[in-house]
């Protein structure tokens, strides 16, 4: 039996409950300072008198503060600071005032002049007041701060998420329009069962691409499971012109890449690569584990590019459709700069090598 573990709640979570917290540990922090003070300096415990009744009033006094200090928060910084000093050396020329008043009613014969114990008083008073209210304005600074900062963290990844949703939803919708004109041809020369076959295949298809969530990872291995089920319904279209190859290291099938990472690749793959030639092309799928990281790499036995040679990092010019800056896209929201992204094209064929960290548990940039 499983115990969950409450996890402590940060001091700042409830707003009210900090600021009591904080009022009260304050305040009887400072009677406890000017009270150990007085009877350190030979005083009897009813000097201590004077000193509780000055607590309670400061500590009732920055209440009214507080609710002052709230509302000069919204207002334009000029007026925040001047009405707020303004608040504080009124605040403190009332304590002063009841702290003289009963210094002088507790010691009828002291020889203390009125004035010269209100000055006294006003400046321990505005001293204390004074601090409160600072530490007032940075505990509230701070909280903004934090707040600001956690509001563009979540815009951010909504951000993030919405880039990544977008991107793993440019599938090319020339794949769905000719898998069902192919299903709809195999129904007109009354190919039943391979047309129930090809739909039960396309509709397992898109029921995986509806379910898994858009910025969702998942391990190579459901990957592979999910390229070739798309390829069986490829496979029944171009039938021994499209050769898939799966070479896949055990040690890497649980390493977790964005879903649908690799689709757009076959899906060129079949695009420029089968299509074009009579014979077709086999279309190779490997992934191995190179160091600390993956490294996948889609390959063709097609024309390659006219220009050949090697193009890292390239952006494919008009009519390779979405497919790889798509891919490098979703790389870079998905790992940041802990991945590779390079394309190479020869006579013999076209590949591309992805190389992303060796992680088993879901990560993004986001959340790094």
């Amino acid at each position: 039996m499983s115990v969950s573990r409450i996890q402590p709640q940060p001091f700042f979570a409830d707003k009210n409950r900090a600021f009591w917290n904080l009022q009260s540990l304050g305040w009887a922090g400072a009677f406890l300072l000017r009270g150990s003070s007085t009877i350190a300096n030979g005083q009897s415990f009813s000097s201590l008198v004077p000193v509780m009744i000055s607590t309670a009033t400061g500590y009732s006094v920055t209440l009214l503060i507080a609710v002052m200090f709230r509302f000069l928060l919204k207002q334009r910084p000029i007026i925040t600071w001047g009405v707020s000093i303004v608040t504080v050396l009124v605040a403190a020329g009332l304590v002063a005032f009841i702290d003289a008043w009963v210094f002088s009613t507790q010691n009828r014969g002291s020889e203390t002049a009125g004035v010269q114990l209100f000055l006294g008083a006003f400046y321990l008073s505005v001293t204390l007041i004074g601090a409160w209210s600072a530490l007032y304005y940075a505990i509230n600074f701070y909280l903004t701060v934090e707040e600001q900062t956690d509001q563009l963290l979540r815009l951010e990844a909504q951000a993030a998420n919405a880039q990544l949703a977008m991107l793993r939803y440019q599938l090319n919708p020339h794949f769905l329009f000719n898998t069902l004109n192919s299903i709809s041809t195999l129904v007109l020369l009354k190919q039943t069962d391979r047309a129930n076959a090809m739909l039960s295949r396309l509709s397992s298809f898109l029921r995986y691409t509806l379910v898994n969530e858009p910025t969702a990872q998942v391990t190579i291995e459901q990957e592979i499971e999910t390229l070739k089920l798309y390829l069986e319904i490829e496979k029944m279209r171009f039938e021994e012109r499209l050769r898939p190859v799966f070479v896949i290291d055990p040690a890497v099938g649980h390493a977790r890449l964005p879903s649908l990472l690799l689709q757009p690749l076959v899906e060129n793959a079949i695009k420029y690569a089968v299509t074009p030639k009579e014979e077709g092309a086999e279309i190779s799928v490997s992934a191995q584990p190179a160091g600390e990281n993956v490294r996948i790499v889609v390959s063709d036995t097609g024309p390659g590019l006219n220009e050949g040679g090697m193009k890292p990092h390239m952006v494919p010019s008009e009519g390779m459709g979405v497919g790889l800056p798509n891919i490098r896209d979703r790389l870079i929201q998905a790992f940041g700069e802990r991945q590779r992204f390079e394309t190479r094209s020869s006579p013999s064929g076209f590949s591309v090598i992805i190389e992303i960290p060796l992680n088993m548990e879901e990560t993004s940039k986001v959340a790094a």
